[in-house]
């Protein structure tokens, strides 16, 4: 890492396009070309691992402990298990809405902390290892790191031999957790160097504390790292039958062509969120006019649409609060002494709730979930277990159960007992939101 201190650093964001392919070896099946899904992988992997950000205050936690460092410049994005309490870069908020809270001092990075609150959780906004394959596997929601192998999904195989000279970009290296109920782990394949038909290196790319890691190991190194640990070498077979329904192209993210260009971040105005971000109702929006550039500031503009919601006159820099009642779509922008008007900052305001049944569900019965959302496509109720081996359950809504608002749990779909976390999402143009309940399935 490059240490820089003092004054404004613009966000540097080194992406996978800028990446030669030409020169990485993939490695071929059956004499037939790299599958498309296989380079697009190696490329998603390095939106994330690749960005380069800078803190420009104090007070971001870091998952190994203490903080990110103001001014010292980090490559790949942030280790946090942000479940449905933060928001999951790349899944909930676009790269770019990261981006632009790193560059706001206010902004929810360096105020909110979600270590001791989240398991595994440190910053408001982060990535898992999961989280990181999940993404650069073109998944809708991600899978847990233990359900990415043939023990859950279908579509993919051990490899064989466990050994570099088998490795293909786009493998997936677990990890099971050491002990029972802990951790497991997660990696993706990225690339495999050759000379004369033999391997001779393989890269290895995965989210881990602070950030990401980009590792190219020896074919040796490589071998003993997945002999080691009960890890397993999968592969992908079949790439829709492994995905099933959790296709990011059939939603509207993961955004692969938002988080892979370079962003305008707004030097004037930032909101506490970023920018391009959406909001619950119940969730103060925070103004922060910066005028970095010292232009002098007269008056704060927010619209919903085209219509002007309020005025606010300005002195000088300060962070200005507002709760929006109504649902919609927002712009907000200053308008500069001399008359000119600043980048606007957008982001959306949006509602959702739902219920559960007032008796415990069975198992062996069907059950209702009903639902209610404002400027926000529901998208699925997912259903977790909490307990070994971490049962996941998804309902892909139709329009008929948007238009219902409510949606049927199939008899028999949830075989855990006990407490289930549910989870409904919805998403809009500027992400997700998630609102989770707990329910007890009972025999």
């Amino acid at each position: 890492m490059n240490s820089k201190r003092g004054g404004f650093r613009g966000v540097v964001v080194f992406l996978a396009m800028t990446v030669c392919f030409q020169t990485m070896a993939f490695a071929q099946v059956s004499g037939e070309s790299p599958r498309a899904w296989q380079e697009q992988a190696v490329e998603y992997a390095r939106i994330m691992s690749r960005v380069k950000w800078t803190p420009v205050a104090g007070g971001m936690p870091n998952r190994r402990g203490g903080y990110f460092e103001e001014g010292t410049e980090y490559t790949g994005v942030p280790y946090s298990s942000v479940k449905s309490v933060g928001r999951c870069i790349g899944f909930d908020i676009y790269l770019k809405t990261f981006l632009a809270a790193v560059e706001n001092p206010h902004s929810v990075l360096y105020t909110e902390n979600l270590s001791g609150e989240v398991s595994n959780a440190a910053t408001y906004y982060g990535k898992v290892c999961s989280t990181f394959t999940s993404y650069a596997l073109q998944c809708a929601v991600p899978y847990r790191s233990s359900h990415h192998g043939p023990e859950f999904r279908d579509g993919v195989v051990l490899v064989e031999p466990q050994s570099a000279q088998a490795a293909q970009p786009g493998d997936v290296i677990y990890t099971p957790p050491a002990t029972v109920g802990g951790g497991s782990h997660v990696e993706i394949v990225t690339a495999v160097e050759r000379s004369e038909g033999n391997v001779t290196a393989v890269r290895v790319e995965d989210s881990w504390p602070p950030t990401t890691r980009n590792l190219l190991r020896k074919a040796s190194e490589f071998d003993s790292h997945i002999s080691s640990r009960g890890r397993r070498l999968y592969r992908i077979t079949d790439f829709d039958a492994w995905r099933q329904q959790n296709k990011a192209e059939s939603f509207l993210f993961p955004n692969y062509d938002e988080d892979s260009a370079t962003p305008a971040i707004n030097r004037v105005l930032l909101l506490d969120r970023g920018d391009w971000v959406p909001y619950f109702k119940s969730q103060a929006v925070k103004f922060n006019v910066m005028d970095r550039d010292s232009r002098g500031v007269r008056t704060l503009v927010v619209k919903r649409g085209e219509a002007v919601v309020e005025e606010i006159p300005v002195r000088g820099r300060g962070v200005i609060e507002r709760l929006f009642s109504d649902c919609g779509d927002y712009t907000a922008h200053c308008v500069m002494s001399g008359g000119s008007l600043s980048q606007a900052c957008e982001f959306s305001v949006c509602d959702l709730d739902f219920s559960l049944p007032v008796e415990p569900p069975t198992r062996d019965s069907s059950w209702e979930i009903k639902f209610t959302a404002g400027n926000l496509n529901i998208i699925t109720v997912y259903l977790m277990s909490p307990k070994p081996p971490y049962g996941r359950y998804h309902l892909w809504l139709t329009e008929q159960d948007r238009r219902h608002g409510k949606v049927t749990v199939p008899a028999g779909l949830v075989q855990d007992l006990g407490p289930v976390q549910v989870w409904l999402i919805g998403e809009n143009k500027y992400g997700r939101l998630t609102r989770q309940q707990e329910v007890m399935i009972v025999p």
